[in-house]
């Protein structure tokens, strides 16, 4: 029987295993009031709570809920005011969506190299840098480069870290990111929040995610005069009521993830060819960092893990380097829209081609760690983790 099955529960995710029906108040209001668009509620909209929690959670001055991540992205770079074909510093070690999210903002990605943390390296950038994407990955605070006058961080990972000085990532900098897919922290399937504390980008942001208009609750719809264009990025009220069921969740959660922490740290291997990557005060204690001393041991860990239904994954596919919508330049647009703005050459920031964070990948392995487990069971599934560790 595998690990799983033992333990009768789900490794991943960590904010679904706290879903229950019999906990969706604020689901069951909204279904009873009939209203699930948020600018038609004759009160304040559960679109407005959740913002409101949020904002009073993480110490920003404003929220503001979208369908999902990658649009959160994109409200903070268009509330920049660019001009279209500026760059945008992003890391090589992300998800494809920060590429995507500036790609379809008119903006062109530019890919800084990792530090040893696979976080991007500040010490790369340009002095004359404007836009820089900072990705908070798999619960790792990343360092946040000063003296940029748009940083966004990218925390759809780390919901819950906190900076060396205490502030909540996303916080930080000029805006802050966050997802609600089914594989992060918390989770809606989809949602998406951006938080920052500049009054005028919240102001941009919140016009522009309903077609360009600031909406007054239950006068939908209305229209400012100097409106500009924008798009739908409007969250419903049922996908607000499952993020406020689990932000109820949050503090249990990152609690349990710091409990499995500090028993692995005590349980694990120490052993030749193997380091587990020490994690930071303020990370989000989401998974088990492992690196091996070569790829081959890597994938033997990776085997003998699954076998015994422990899941794991690899990081390879964060790998932005290698993915064809950066090597190919790939486009929907028939002139190669935004890639047609910059010159055929290399938009990468990198000391030796990205040569050691390939490496860094190839060796790296993740385990996720169970909040929702009692602590015998977290206990139960440490040492099974080790054993097969062990056996490699």
């Amino acid at each position: 029987m595998t690990l799983d099955k033992r333990l009768g529960q789900r490794f991943l995710p960590y904010g679904a295993n706290y879903l229950d029906w019999s906990d969706m108040t604020e689901l069951r209001e909204v279904i009873d009031q009939r209203v699930l668009f948020r600018y038609q509620t004759e009160g304040e909209s559960m679109a407005s709570r959740l913002e409101r929690h949020v904002a009073r959670r993480l110490g920003a001055r404003h929220a503001l809920a979208v369908h999902n991540g990658t649009e959160a992205l994109r409200l903070a770079l268009v509330s920049t005011r660019p001009r279209v074909g500026d760059l945008v510093f992003v890391p090589a070690v992300t998800f494809v969506a920060v590429a995507g999210a500036v790609l379809a903002s008119g903006l062109i990605p530019v890919l800084v190299d990792a530090d040893e943390s696979l976080s991007l390296d500040p010490a790369l950038l340009p002095p004359d840098a404007r836009r820089v994407v900072v990705a908070h990955m798999e619960g790792t605070v990343g360092p946040v480069p000063e003296g940029v006058p748009f940083v966004i961080e990218d925390c759809a990972q780390s919901l819950g870290a906190r900076l060396p000085d205490g502030r909540h990532a996303g916080t930080a900098g000029y805006a802050g990111t966050f997802s609600f897919h089914h594989n992060k922290v918390l989770t809606s399937g989809e949602g998406g929040l951006v938080v920052t504390g500049d009054d005028e980008a919240w102001a941009r942001m919140r016009g522009y995610h309903d077609h360009g208009s600031a909406r007054v609750p239950g006068r939908y719809p209305t229209w400012d005069q100097d409106a500009h264009f924008g798009e739908n990025f409007v969250t419903s009220e049922g996908v607000a009521a499952i993020q406020s069921q689990q932000f109820r969740h949050l503090d249990a959660l990152l609690a349990g993830l710091e409990r499995m922490y500090a028993i692995a740290v005590e349980e694990l291997p120490d052993r030749p060819g193997l380091e587990a990557l020490p994690r930071a005060a303020g990370d989000v204690k989401v998974s088990l960092r492992f690196r091996w001393e070569s790829r081959e041991l890597r994938d033997a860990a990776v085997a003998g893990l699954t076998a015994r239904g422990i899941a794991n994954w690899t990081l390879g596919k964060y790998f932005l380097p290698e993915h064809p919508v950066l090597t190919g330049r790939r486009s929907l647009y028939a002139d190669g829209f935004p890639w047609s703005l910059v010159p055929d050459a290399p938009l990468v920031l990198s000391r030796d081609g990205f040569a050691r964070t390939r490496d860094l990948l190839d060796r790296t392995l993740c385990v996720p760690l169970s909040p929702e487990l009692s602590e015998p069971d977290q206990i139960l599934a440490v040492k099974a983790i080790r054993q097969a560790l062990d056996a490699v």
